[in-house]
C-alpha cells in the first residue's frame, strides 16, 4: 500500500486527495496546507488523514511514500527536492519548475536515488487526447500539416505566472504527447493589460523540421470559454473540443488533392475532398483517476509514465523559449532538436 501525502489543498489538491483515496493500492496518509480552514475541510471529508500546516512534517512522515505537490510553481522545486532527498516519490502539478535548470536537477536527483518523478499533465490521460494520439500515430490522418489550438476564457488571473505558463502549458504537453516530432523553433507575441501584472494574451507559433506548423492562442480576457484543437492531415482532419460534452472528438474526411499531371506544372490544380464526419467512442474514465492508478503501478513496477520528469522538462524548455521570444517581440527562438535530459 502506497501512502500519499498531498501538499496544498486549494484548487487542485482536493481532486488529488479524492482520486488517490479511491485508487487501489494507495491511501491518503497526510495533507498539508497553510490555511487551517482548508485542512478542517480535508479532515471532514477524510477523517483518517493526518493534517498539518508544515509541509516538511508531511514530507518526513514515514507513512508517506509519494508526495503530491499542488502549490504555486514558485514553490515546486524546493518542495520536490526536499521530498526526493527524503526518499519519497514525487508528483508535481504543472509546470514542473520555473526553469529548465531546476527541472534537470530534480530529474538527476530522482535518478540518483532510484525514485520516480511525475508531472501532473492531466490532459494526457483523457480519453480524447489518447484517441487523438492514436489517430496520429496510426496514420489515420495521413501526413500532418498543422496543429492549431485555442484555449481562452475570462480569468483566472494568476499572480506568479503569465498566461503562457498557466494555459499554453496544457497545449504544449498535449502536442508533445500527440505529435511524433518535436518543434525546432518558436515565435511568441503577448501583451499585458493589468498594471504590474503579467501577459494575459499570447500567440505562439512553433516550427518543425517537417512541413508542419503549430499555433497556440491563449487568453485570460475572452468573453467565452474555448478549448479547441484542430489537427490537419493529408487524409483526414480532426477537431478536439473539450467544452463539447457530447462529442469531444470529431474526425472529418476532408482535405485537398493536388493533381499530378503535366498541366500542373503550369496551372495549380487542387481538388477538394468532402466526406463523412464521425465521432469516435471515447474512454470516459476520469483522467486523474487513470493517472493515479498508473502512478501507483509505475511505483510498484518501476516503469516510467508518459508524464515523467523528462516530459515535464521538455514542456518547461518550450515555455522558456516561448517566453524569451515574447520578450523580444516575437523574434524566433531556436530550440534543441533533442530535448530529453537523459
Amino acid at each position: 500500500m502506497i501512502g500519499v501525502g498531498v501538499v496544498g489543498y486549494g484548487y487542485w489538491g482536493p481532486n488529488l486527495v479524492r482520486n488517490f483515496a479511491e485508487t487501489p493500492g494507495a491511501r491518503i496518509a497526510s495533507v498539508s496546507d497553510l490555511n487551517t480552514q482548508r485542512l478542517e475541510l480535508a479532515m471532514a471529508r477524510h477523517p483518517c488523514i493526518q493534517a498539518t500546516t508544515d509541509a516538511a512534517k508531511l514530507i518526513d512522515n514515514p507513512l508517506v511514500d509519494l508526495v503530491a505537490i499542488s502549490t504555486p510553481v514558485s514553490t515546486h522545486f524546493d518542495l520536490a527536492m526536499r521530498a526526493l532527498r527524503a526518499g519519497k516519490h514525487v508528483l508535481v502539478e504543472k509546470p514542473l519548475t520555473r526553469n529548465s535548470e531546476d527541472g534537470l536537477r530534480l530529474i538527476e536527483e530522482a535518478d540518483r536515488r532510484g525514485l520516480q518523478l511525475f508531472v501532473d499533465h492531466t490532459f494526457i490521460y483523457t480519453g480524447s487526447v489518447r484517441k487523438l494520439r492514436e489517430l496520429v500515430q496510426t496514420g489515420e490522418l495521413g501526413q500532418l500539416y498543422y496543429y492549431d489550438s485555442t484555449r481562452v476564457n475570462l480569468g483566472l488571473f494568476q499572480h506568479d505566472v503569465d498566461v503562457i505558463w498557466d494555459l499554453a502549458v496544457h497545449d504544449l504537453a498535449i502536442m508533445d504527447y500527440v505529435l511524433p516530432m518535436s518543434p525546432v523553433a518558436v515565435s511568441t507575441t503577448g501583451i499585458c493589460h493589468v498594471p504590474g501584472g503579467t501577459e494575459n494574451i499570447a500567440y505562439l507559433t512553433l516550427f518543425f523540421q517537417e512541413k508542419v506548423i503549430a499555433h497556440i492562442n491563449v487568453n485570460w480576457l475572452s468573453p467565452v470559454k474555448v478549448r479547441r484543437t484542430m489537427i490537419g492531415g493529408s487524409r483526414k482532419m480532426v477537431v478536439y473540443d473539450d467544452v463539447d460534452v457530447a462529442e469531444k472528438l470529431k474526425v472529418y474526411d476532408k482535405g485537398i488533392t493536388v493533381k499530378n499531371s503535366p498541366e500542373a506544372l503550369y496551372k495549380m490544380l487542387v481538388a477538394y475532398r468532402t466526406g463523412d464526419m464521425w465521432a469516435p467512442q471515447l474512454d470516459t474514465t476520469e483522467a486523474l483517476a487513470l493517472e493515479a492508478r498508473q502512478i501507483v503501478r509505475s511505483i510498484e513496477t518501476g516503469v516510467c509514465l508518459a508524464t515523467d520528469g523528462r516530459t515535464g522538462l521538455r514542456v518547461v524548455q518550450l515555455l522558456e523559449a516561448a517566453t524569451e521570444s515574447m520578450r523580444r517581440r516575437g523574434n524566433v527562438t531556436e530550440l534543441q532538436t533533442e530535448m530529453d535530459a537523459a
